[in-house]
């Protein structure tokens, strides 16, 4: 009864203006995300990208949707294929569409269609640090991040690197959606802890949403 008590009072926190964190939002549907991810990665590999400096990533991506996220030598950028394959990435799964769409208009922002979705894969000792989403071109559209597997500690900070970050934990199925004031809030995930979790077993996944175009 405490623990019902405790996730309900969590079920919608304000990090700042357009931004909410919102509770167990896909709990319910969180088997069928992980069966889909899955799916998509016997498609597409999850790989680890090398960041413009060199530096090998220590999380895990994939993409689905119209267009996917790569890092390398030459820079970040979207593409509408996936050059490890050569070929178009995977569309979104209807499900994937559908839980961003209401997450979004959950938190306030309507008439949300995102045309990517980058999929992240963490291990115990992964870790994504402070940045700004801003390889985008409308900035106008949020960013939905959906949480499944182990807990994390997602860093919300400032509009400067130099902001010191709070730190929100993150769930299996909760979701954080933000935009406006808030899209370019530096953000990001400290260093994922050992465990075991009944859906993923030692691995966090995180789906991110966005509307490059």
């Amino acid at each position: 009864m405490l623990h019902d008590l405790f996730e309900e009072e969590r079920r919608h926190v304000t990090l700042g203006p357009g931004a909410t964190l919102l509770g167990g939002f896909v709990r319910d549907i969180a088997d069928d995300l992980i069966h889909h991810i899955h799916e998509l990665s016997a498609r597409t590999p999850f790989r680890h990208m090398e960041t413009p400096g060199g530096k090998r990533m220590s999380v895990a991506m994939l993409s689905c949707g119209h267009l996917g996220w790569i890092t390398d030598r030459t820079g970040y950028r979207y593409t509408d294929f996936d050059p490890l394959t050569g070929k178009a990435w995977p569309a979104f799964p209807l499900l994937f569409l559908d839980l961003a769409q209401r997450a979004a208009q959950e938190a306030g922002f309507r008439n949300f269609v995102p045309d990517a979705c980058l999929i992240n894969r963490y291990q115990p000792g992964a870790r994504m640090s402070l940045h700004q989403d801003m390889d985008e071109r409308d900035l106008t559209a949020p960013i939905v991040s959906v949480s499944l597997g182990l807990p994390a500690i997602f860093l919300w900070g400032g509009l400067h690197r130099t902001v010191r970050p709070k730190r929100h934990q993150v769930l299996h199925g909760d979701v954080v959606v933000w935009g406006g004031a808030s899209r370019m809030i530096f953000h990001g995930v400290d260093v994922l802890k050992n465990g075991q979790h009944p859906a993923t077993g030692d691995i966090r996944f995180n789906l991110t949403f966005r509307k490059v175009n």
